[in-house]
């Protein structure tokens, strides 16, 4: 798979990722947030673990234990992340949820550099920028004083960086990223029903009435693109893979306004191009780059 491939399968995942929020926005009526996640994540398993059991059959080598570990601390992560996202829409917009979240896109390089002196191409900062311009426009251009629901969403963007540094990285290492996507879903959705057994009501009843959406969480949004993301991040940079990614906050605010009703004014179409912007600029930047330096020198 080339890179410039690996980012449209990331930008796919985005877009899974976008209809995602309106799901979970919609199941909170019925079901509590730790509930709606551990039978999302529960689904999204039993979806691939066909593909992850075909993956291991075709494997030069069995999986190190110490990456068995990391699988599991990078689900720890997604837990971490979906709690505080799915907690946080009780109290926030989806459209808010989707900017805020997307603040990842800045934090992703920053923490590469601190952590593993990765410095991105010089194009992923201003990209970066842009994208997260892009999003704060997709909010309306403004962020009211702050709920509860919203400092959650920053800790779940917070969270999502690190998931997306270290998916990226073990995903590359063991050559299992089918594998790594459905030992994450099977450790979030396990400690998700763990926590929701003690603190929400467990009723079959509310299972049934939010079932569409648990499917479409687990089946698309979460299955599917999570696994494209651990596929997509073997062949790109965790800045790249982060911007491509933002790509939600476009699709979750279009989506949010479809199935909704919430408005996508005149700035939010500007923040769209400012994100789309920034995904031309990561991806043709480098090229043009290096063909006029080449230029330079002939």
């Amino acid at each position: 798979m080339t890179q410039t491939q690996a980012n449209l399968v990331l930008l796919l995942a985005g877009a899974m990722w976008g209809m995602g929020f309106v799901a979970q926005s919609m199941a909170m009526q019925a079901v509590g947030p730790l509930l709606f996640i551990g039978s999302r994540f529960l689904v999204a398993t039993i979806a691939m673990l066909p593909f992850a059991m075909r993956e291991g059959r075709r494997a030069e080598r069995p999986v190190r234990k110490a990456e068995w570990l990391a699988f599991a601390m990078i689900g720890v992560l997604l837990f971490a992340g979906m709690a505080a996202q799915q907690i946080g829409l009780l109290t926030t917009t989806v459209t808010n949820s989707g900017f805020l979240t997307g603040l990842y896109v800045v934090m992703v390089p920053f923490i590469g550099v601190v952590l593993f002196r990765q410095w991105p191409h010089p194009l992923v900062w201003p990209a970066a920028l842009s994208a997260l311009l892009g999003i704060w426009l997709l909010s309306g251009g403004s962020i009211g004083a702050f709920r509860t629901g919203d400092w959650l969403t920053i800790l779940c963007a917070l969270v999502w960086a690190f998931q997306v540094i270290y998916t990226g990285k073990y995903a590359v290492e063991s050559g299992r990223p089918v594998t790594l996507a459905v030992t994450q879903f099977a450790v979030c959705g396990a400690i998700a029903l763990l926590f929701a057994a003690f603190l929400e009501p467990v009723r079959w009843t509310a299972i049934q009435a939010a079932l569409p959406e648990i499917l479409y969480a687990g089946v698309i949004a979460g299955g599917a693109a999570f696994t494209l993301q651990a596929v997509g991040q073997r062949y790109t940079t965790a800045p790249q893979a982060a911007i491509f990614l933002s790509t939600e906050a476009v699709f979750a605010a279009l989506f949010g306004a479809i199935f909704l009703g919430e408005r996508l004014p005149l700035e939010a179409l500007a923040g769209c191009a400012l994100i789309f912007a920034a995904i031309l600029l990561v991806e043709l930047g480098p090229v043009l780059l290096s063909r006029r330096r080449f230029a330079a020198r002939s």
